[in-house]
């Protein structure tokens, strides 16, 4: 959408018309109130505003809505802005992609062996064994089944809590290089464009990561009469490759992770909700034959 959005621009379209012919060939909820609400009047920013507040959870259109506010504000030119981030969104998808990828392994083997126990409950019924009977009919019963329950759980909450730390951050890596060089290009001074991106990502809810050599760069273009946005753009193609890399990294390394939970919890509460409760049954059924 946002590349559809740069093509009508650099044809010549106007911004509120290039709006009006995406509304007519989109189904999109978010392009439909943006197109009605231009046509009611409203300029496109706030347009964007008002139609990306019931979907705070798609950041695409919150960083659509921040770099359209952004080149609005500092009279920077709105298609090789949205060419730009057109790229951006498309490469932010990409490393999301290939992070889930990379997790998608690990987390389905963990998910299926965490269903050993109970698999084990169910194999022993079929052998014959009173299992429910076994766990509750005594107190070493009651304590192998609390054990069991306890690893299983412990197990599950271990495994989601390494998932969640395996997770990509929130937020665009690099974005906020983006945008203060969309600021700088119509140029604006350094102050007054990070003050637009501070403003725009308020006002859009935008999550951006605090990028440490933000002024780093902008030093070093001054002090060497380079051109900020290029560094800018450059620091943040680089910003997201780091991100591309250590997703792979925080996968490749949770498929290691995972199996301190399975050998500490799941294991063992294999071995005491399947296993435990047909030796119990062998070796009660014997003493009372005795």
């Amino acid at each position: 959408m946002v590349e559809q959005l740069a093509t009508l621009l650099e044809a010549g379209v106007a911004p509120e018309s290039a709006w009006s012919y995406l509304g007519e060939f989109s189904t999109h909820p978010v392009v439909s109130v943006v197109s009605r609400a231009i046509a009611s009047g409203s300029r496109v920013t706030d347009a964007l505003a008002g139609a990306v507040a019931p979907f705070r959870s798609t950041t695409a259109w919150r960083a659509l809505g921040t770099a359209w506010a952004v080149a609005d504000e500092a009279g920077s030119p709105l298609a090789p802005s949205l060419r730009e981030l057109g790229a951006v969104l498309r490469d932010r998808a990409e490393t999301e992609r290939e992070i889930e990828v990379g997790l998608a392994g690990p987390l389905a083997t963990s998910r299926l062996v965490g269903w050993l126990p109970v698999l084990g409950l169910a194999l022993g019924g079929a052998l014959g064994v009173d299992m429910v009977g076994t766990l509750l009919g005594g107190v070493i019963g009651w304590v192998v089944l609390a054990s069991g329950c306890a690893l299983l759980i412990g197990g599950r909450l271990w495994t989601r809590s390494l998932a969640r730390r395996a997770a990509p951050p929130v937020g665009a890596p690099g974005f906020a290089f983006d945008l203060v060089a969309v600021a700088l290009t119509g140029g604006v001074s350094v102050p007054l464009a990070k003050g637009c991106v501070r403003d725009a990502s308020a006002r859009f809810d935008l999550a951006l990561r605090a990028e440490k050599d933000l002024d780093r760069i902008l030093a070093l273009a001054e002090r060497a009469g380079a051109p900020a946005a290029d560094l800018l753009r450059s620091a943040a193609r680089q910003a997201r490759r780091d991100a591309r890399i250590d997703g792979k990294r925080a996968a490749a390394t949770l498929a290691v992770r995972l199996m301190l939970p399975l050998g500490v919890c799941v294991l063992p509460s294999f071995l005491l909700l399947g296993v435990a409760p047909v030796v119990l049954s062998i070796v009660s059924s014997t003493v009372s034959r005795l």
